[in-house]
């Protein structure tokens, strides 16, 4: 199991959803685990019901088995004084600089660098140890960008190394390629069962194997309970209108009588089933779409009311349960 889970996917199929609750799935029975987010939009301070996340490195949850969640917010600008503090050792002349503006400035100027800090800080998680000699996580889970830039956000350090032939941010940069391209890193893809999820999907994976950066699963989140299947469709397309209001009056839904009240059920029942059987075949579809990928492919359901912090821990069981974690 490589030790750094990149999770992305298109705008609204639930990859920060999917990337909590893959964190406490994989902290599960004694592990740690760290939650990296990289856009700044706290998203995950409101899955875990908690107040917005600063700059450093805090406990969240706690996972079955007395495993442990960490998650980090990582602001860029605060990043890169860290870097010009580690390697120029700037110390105040650093904050003076944040002060005046020059560090988003910087940031907002020179995007490739602002991605150098963000995944750097991931890829620090990751090679972090303590005084005894073990990784201080075993595992980061990184909520990555969007599919559609994904690929340039990962790679961009392959940039920055081309730009920087020597130094600080040379070095930098190649040491976390080293790991981006390595077993130890794994980007998932998240998707729905929808035609325009999928095929960023495809393009997302065609490209970050291009780049030669390592894809692991893809998960199809928000997948709706099967009511009926192919034959249960073909049953409901050939059986007469008549046998179906004889049906539901033997069901004790209405008289039998003609245009009593299970005859008027029949259409709209019709309606319903025909409009699940377009449903049906445009989800077949696509997931014969995801299949040919030949990636691993697991889905993950749908909750009706929407998702909460039990939701969360409940979707980290069934990702366990499918060996995904």
């Amino acid at each position: 199991m490589s030790r750094l889970q990149v999770v992305s996917g298109k705008g609204g199929t639930g990859k920060t959803t999917v990337a909590a609750a893959l964190a406490l799935a994989l902290a599960t029975e004694g592990k740690r685990a760290l939650l990296v987010e990289v856009e700044g939009r706290q998203g995950i301070a409101q899955l875990f019901e908690t107040e917005a996340l600063p700059y450093e490195e805090r406990k969240i949850a706690v996972a079955p088995g007395g495993g442990e969640v960490y998650a980090l917010a990582i602001d860029p600008e605060l990043a890169l004084l860290d870097y010009l503090q580690m390697f120029y050792k700037l110390g105040s002349a650093g904050r003076a600089l944040k002060k005046l503006g020059a560090i988003d400035f910087a940031t907002t100027i020179a995007p490739g660098v602002r991605d150098v800090l963000l995944t750097g800080k991931a890829c620090e998680a990751v090679r972090r140890k303590d005084r005894s000699g073990r990784f201080a996580y075993d595992y980061v889970v990184m909520d990555a960008p969007p599919t559609g830039r994904i690929t340039r956000f990962l790679n961009v350090n392959d940039e920055v190394a081309g730009l920087a032939k020597v130094g600080p941010i040379h070095n930098q940069a190649q040491a976390v390629m080293r790991v981006l391209k390595s077993r130890e890193t794994a980007v998932h893809l998240v998707t729905l069962l929808e035609e325009m999820p999928v095929q960023e999907t495809a393009d997302g994976i065609a490209e970050l194997r291009a780049a030669r950066l390592p894809v692991g699963r893809v998960i199809v989140n928000m997948v709706r309970p099967a009511v009926l299947d192919a034959a249960d469709l073909d049953l409901v397309r050939d059986t007469p209108r008549a046998a179906l209001a004889r049906s539901l009056s033997g069901a004790g839904l209405g008289g039998a009588r003609r245009g009593g009240h299970a005859e008027r059920l029949v259409d709209p029942l019709l309606a319903q089933a025909e409009e699940y059987a377009e449903r049906y075949a445009l989800e077949e579809e696509q997931r014969a779409v995801l299949t040919d990928l030949g990636l691993p492919l697991h889905e993950l359901p749908l909750f009706a009311e929407g998702m909460d912090l039990a939701g969360l821990y409940e979707l980290a069981t069934e990702l366990r349960k499918q060996g995904i974690a």
